[in-house]
């Protein structure tokens, strides 16, 4: 009768250790959320985070300027007689014309508060399953601040 209560005893005591193992494993995250956190200084990563909020607000608000004042200076120039805010105004009416272009817009502005943002020097990337633009959400810092590049 003791050899098997000794044995129920130690049945027990190996189930729960493997349920212990099983809930603790369950516990941890998947490897590829370890990689997926965000790199730089908090003010870097919020600020980068800021611009690229500003950026799309103001493309949802139709604001050609707005928009503008977020980007790289080569990409605020004159172009064909045309200012930054001109191209950029016309360019955000077709754009908010299109079917699910204000949705693309609002879906971006949503996921940028939790995107991951990776520093590298004076260069940084917004991780957004859309690019901001031109296939890109890379900012650089200049101006003494981060603007958006292509």
């Amino acid at each position: 009768m003791r050899s098997t209560h000794t044995a129920d005893r130690s049945s027990m005591s190996v189930r729960r250790s493997v349920a212990g193992l099983i809930c603790a494993a369950a516990l941890v995250p998947p490897a590829s959320a370890f990689g997926a956190h965000s790199t730089g200084t908090p003010e870097q990563i919020a600020w980068v985070r800021r611009a690229a909020s500003n950026f799309v607000s103001a493309e949802l608000s139709g604001n050609g300027a707005g928009a503008c004042a977020i980007l790289n200076a080569p990409l605020r120039t004159t172009q064909h007689h045309r200012t930054c805010a001109q191209r950029w105004n016309a360019n955000l009416a077709t754009l908010l014309r299109e079917p699910g272009g204000r949705a693309r817009l609002r879906a971006q502005k949503h996921a940028i508060p939790s995107a991951t943002v990776v520093i590298h020097g004076n260069i940084a990337s917004l991780d957004l399953a859309t690019p901001l633009m031109s296939g890109s959400s890379q900012f650089v810092w200049t101006e003494n601040c981060w603007m958006l590049r292509s």
